[in-house]
């Protein structure tokens, strides 16, 4: 068994409590509150730095020159294309790149994204391909599963299910999950760490849709108020 298909069965529990979430199905269905798609969408902008961050890392970690352009090329990628669709998305309802650069991450943020850079700085290039793949394929199965269930007529939320499920967003994640299966046959002894970072991804893949649903934050008095 590829160990794509061996992470993703481990981690199947997860991947279909993600298919269930409120967040998902009420988008799909388009009745997702305006307020919780807000909070994806300044979450996920500010996730996404880091997560572009991470693949350059495992760029300048990777030895060959085809790992090497790949690796780069979607970081720009992240950052020139994907992010776009939350620009979009920002000024529809009134906000400005300077309004998701203000935003601050919720604990559910900065808990994944530093898992990220950690694994990034400190991981090796199969423990990192294993923390990425969650995401990518996550948002492929998760918008397919929307797709499904989605009204014919389209809603305000289409525009996501159409990026998530787009030739070039499938192509991107077969490459992710080539890059996993090419380390995992090349390093099978890492199998247990790659299988250790694939789940805290995933189970931090859940925890993101919970934080915008819930509008997740701090919880702590803003200055100048009683506490």
């Amino acid at each position: 068994m590829a160990t794509s298909d061996r992470l993703l069965e481990a981690g199947g529990e997860i991947w279909n409590a993600q298919k269930s979430h409120p967040f998902v199905t009420e988008l799909a269905d388009g009745t997702l509150a305006e307020d919780a798609f807000l909070t994806w969408v300044r979450q996920d902008y500010r996730y996404l730095l880091d997560y572009a961050r991470v693949f350059a890392i495992a760029g300048s970690k990777a030895r060959d020159e085809a790992t090497m352009t790949r690796l780069f090329g979607i970081a720009h990628t992240t950052l020139d294309d994907e992010m776009d669709l939350h620009r979009e998305f920002a000024a529809d309802y009134g906000l400005s790149p300077a309004d998701l650069e203000a935003a601050q991450k919720a604990p559910t943020c900065v808990a994944y994204t530093n898992f990220l850079l950690r694994t990034a700085y400190e991981g090796t290039l199969p423990e990192i391909a294993a923390a990425i793949y969650p995401c990518g394929q996550g948002y492929l199965d998760i918008a397919d599963h929307m797709a499904d269930r989605a009204p014919q007529e389209d809603h305000r939320y289409a525009p996501f299910i159409e990026k998530y499920t787009s030739d070039e967003f499938r192509e991107v994640v077969n490459w992710m999950r080539s890059f996993v299966d090419r380390y995992g046959e090349r390093y099978p002894e890492q199998y247990e760490a790659m299988e250790a970072a694939f789940l805290t991804s995933a189970r931090l893949e859940f925890r993101f849709w919970e934080m915008a649903y819930r509008r997740e934050d701090w919880g702590l008095p803003t200055a100048g108020t009683d506490a």
